[in-house]
C-alpha cells in the first residue's frame, strides 16, 4: 500500500498485521480521490475508523489542511503514527485513540466540523446506520460537505431520508462500494 499522489506520493505504507484491518485497496483509494479530489485541497477531514490511516493520509498528501484520525486499536495507532512520521504529515494531523462513537461526541464537544468524512466500519454490522444518524444529529459535517461510506456491496442507505442528507453518488466494486452522502 502506498500514497498515490500529492506531496508523498509513492511512499509506502505500513498496514497492521492480522485480520482486524482490511486496508482500502489502491484501485478503490484512487477511484475516491478522482471523485473527491476538487474538495480535498484546503479541507478538514475526518477519517473514522483510520486502520493504517492511509485515507486521511492520502488527503493530506493532497493538500488538505488537517485530518483527524480516529481508531481505537493500539496496533492501528502505532501503524498511523508511523506513517505520519514516514510522509513528513504528523504536523497536520489529530489521532483521536477511542472508539468512534466516543469520538464523535468529542468532536462535537470540541465544536469541530468538517468538509469531508470518510468512514470505513466493519462490514455488515449496521455501523453504517448508527454513525451516519449521530453524525447528523452532533452536526459534525459542514454545509455542502461531503460524507464517503466505503461499505460492502449489500449495504442499504434507504434510511438516509432526511432533508439535510441525500446521496449524490455511489461507486460500485466487485465486493464493496462507495456511497457519497452529501449535505445540501
Amino acid at each position: 500500500m502506498r500514497v498515490i499522489s500529492g506531496k508523498a506520493r509513492r511512499i509506502n505504507l505500513v498496514t497492521p498485521s492480522g485480520l482486524d484491518v482490511r486496508p482500502t485497496t489502491d484501485r478503490t483509494k484512487e477511484t475516491l480521490f478522482n471523485i473527491i479530489n476538487m474538495e480535498v485541497y484546503n479541507s478538514s477531514f475526518l477519517d473514522l475508523f483510520s486502520g493504517s490511516g492511509a485515507i486521511g493520509i492520502e488527503a493530506l498528501s493532497r493538500g488538505a489542511d488537517k485530518v483527524t484520525f480516529v481508531e481505537k486499536s493500539i496496533d492501528s495507532i502505532k501503524c498511523i503514527q508511523e506513517n505520519l512520521e514516514k510522509t513528513k504529515l504528523a504536523d497536520k494531523a489529530i489521532i483521536y485513540k477511542i472508539d468512534v462513537l466516543n469520538a464523535i461526541n468529542k468532536l462535537q464537544d470540541n465544536n469541530e466540523k468538517f468538509n469531508i468524512i470518510f468512514m470505513d466500519p466493519p462490514y455488515d454490522n449496521g455501523w453504517e446506520t448508527k454513525i451516519i444518524s449521530l453524525i447528523e444529529e452532533k452536526d459534525l459535517l459542514e454545509k455542502d460537505g461531503l460524507l464517503v461510506c466505503e461499505s460492502s456491496i449489500n449495504t442499504n442507505f434507504d434510511f438516509i431520508n432526511s432533508t439535510k442528507y441525500y446521496i449524490e453518488k455511489e461507486k460500485i466494486f466487485r465486493t464493496n462500494k462507495l456511497t457519497f452522502i452529501r449535505y445540501e
